[in-house]
């Protein structure tokens, strides 16, 4: 839950939220429930917002894959997660360490005043924003996002809307 105003009384609203993941290199389940595999190396946008709108929160957040040594299956070789002008990328075995606008910064952290944060969860990473986008990476093949279900329909990417 979180609270609101709604003309001008404070109100409990129950949050949701839309799950994306992508896990062991070429397995998908977007924010839909669909799942299918893609084997593509290359960078991709997981999300981000479709029509920049200055209601919505500017952020985006993309995956470099490559090729798995000795294999034809993709692994995540790092994720960057961008909201306004902070760029974080967590990169493949680097772990309990983030890049912030390409400086090697170690966890935990908070970014633009509390808008961001960031701290080790177990053997994974999770990014936090201030309007609930969360980020989960363990520094090798699986990552989560959740979004509120207030952007439902306003993002694309790999995740779908």
């Amino acid at each position: 839950e979180r609270c609101e105003m709604v003309d001008g009384i404070p109100e409990c609203v129950q949050e949701t939220f839309s799950t994306c993941w992508l896990a062991g290199g070429p397995h998908y389940r977007s924010f839909d429930g669909k799942t299918f595999d893609f084997m593509g190396t290359c960078a991709y946008t997981l999300t981000t917002v479709c029509n920049p709108d200055s209601t919505l929160p500017a952020f985006s957040v993309e995956v470099k894959k490559k090729e798995k040594e000795n294999s034809k299956v993709s692994s995540i070789s790092s994720i960057t997660i961008r909201v306004d002008n902070v760029t974080v990328t967590a990169v493949q075995s680097e772990n309990g360490m983030v890049r912030v606008n390409n400086h090697h910064s170690r966890l935990p952290i908070s970014l633009s005043h509390g808008k961001l944060r960031i701290h080790q969860r177990g053997r994974s990473m999770l990014i936090q924003s201030n309007f609930n986008l969360k980020v989960l990476y363990n520094w090798d093949d699986h990552v989560v996002i959740k979004l509120p279900a207030a952007l439902s329909g306003k993002v694309c990417g790999m995740c779908g809307k």
